[in-house]
């Protein structure tokens, strides 16, 4: 399939062919959400943690005597019945990651380049380079687009001017195509790939 690549001011840059193998598949809504599920779980830090009986301060002498009180039989008041006891069976760290074949990576890669293809949420951009990192240059260019939440994925180096003026615009982001993941192109509104993106992604991904 062919799509018209584009210059940063707007200017026609002709067409580039884009792999049907890449861009020109049907997009399916369970591939993707593996993906996105193995990224997140990888993501999650599993930090959260709580104290157990053993952990909590406070008195391991018995309350008071097992029998002929009346009541329930109890030894500490770490117990988690009491107040300010020890939780059973509560969080501690761990890692949430879950293993998913690279093959399958792979797979929900394509379907997130060509559900972005099919939605007609894909620009192909010449070159993603500016001669001076200057925010306002690059800000009036988006805006002139329309990008209002845009992922630029470039070659395997991003331009350091393009970089450097891309972080201070809300809603736009950049990545070599090294770090070109599901979950980042699905989140935005619009997917810009440079011409060296689209053959570092094909050589990637075939």
């Amino acid at each position: 399939m062919k799509a018209e690549a584009i210059k940063l001011d707007g200017g026609k840059a002709g067409s580039v062919e884009l792999d049907d193998a890449i861009f020109g598949l049907e997009p399916r809504a369970d591939i993707l959400h593996r993906v996105v599920r193995w990224q997140r779980a990888r993501a999650q830090q599993g930090t959260h943690k709580v104290k157990t009986r053993s952990e909590t301060s406070y008195s391991k002498k018995k309350i008071y005597r097992q029998k002929g009180t009346g009541g329930a039989r109890h030894g500490d008041r770490n117990a988690p019945i009491f107040r300010k006891g020890g939780v059973y069976k509560g969080p501690v760290p761990r890692s949430h990651a879950h293993d998913l074949p690279k093959k399958f990576r792979k797979l929900g890669l394509r379907h997130a380049l060509s559900a972005k293809a099919k939605a007609g949420e894909l620009v192909v951009l010449e070159a993603a380079e500016l001669e001076e990192p200057k925010t306002a240059v690059l800000a009036r260019a988006v805006k002139a687009r329309g990008w209002k939440r845009a992922l630029v994925i470039d070659g395997a180096e991003v331009n350091a001017n393009f970089a450097r003026a891309a972080a201070n615009i809300d809603g736009l982001d950049v990545l070599p195509s090294a770090g070109a993941n599901v979950y980042d192109i699905l989140r935005r509104d619009t997917l810009v790939i440079t011409r060296a993106g689209i053959e570092a992604l094909e050589a990637r991904l075939k």
